[in-house]
């Protein structure tokens, strides 16, 4: 069973540091800069566990200190709990890494 999906600015009144998607499906999105890429690889990797853990996988591109997450629940067809729980870890997680923003 899965989540439903949520409004989108529901979710986004919880999760200050993102952003709707500009795409063609709802999803939220955050860019964030980290001091170097050992910092923002080492960020990724916390929040890998937890995807896995979840099995709820963040679409996600790192060049250098910049990573980019989207995060939706594809077989949800939109923005869900799962998504929101993911947001907050990476939240805790980029300031433990010391994101820069």
């Amino acid at each position: 069973m899965t989540d439903a999906p949520m409004e989108l600015q529901h979710a986004l009144t919880q999760l200050p540091a993102w952003s709707a998607h500009d795409g063609d499906r709802p999803a939220i999105v955050r860019a964030l800069r980290f001091a170097d890429f050992n910092a923002a690889f080492g960020f990724m990797s916390r929040v890998a566990l937890l995807a896995e853990k979840m099995d709820h996988h963040p679409e996600w591109s790192n060049v250098y200190d910049r990573v980019e997450v989207l995060l939706t629940t594809h077989d949800a067809g939109g923005v869900t709990d799962k998504d929101v729980r993911m947001a907050r870890f990476i939240d805790e997680a980029a300031q433990g890494a010391g994101v820069r923003e």
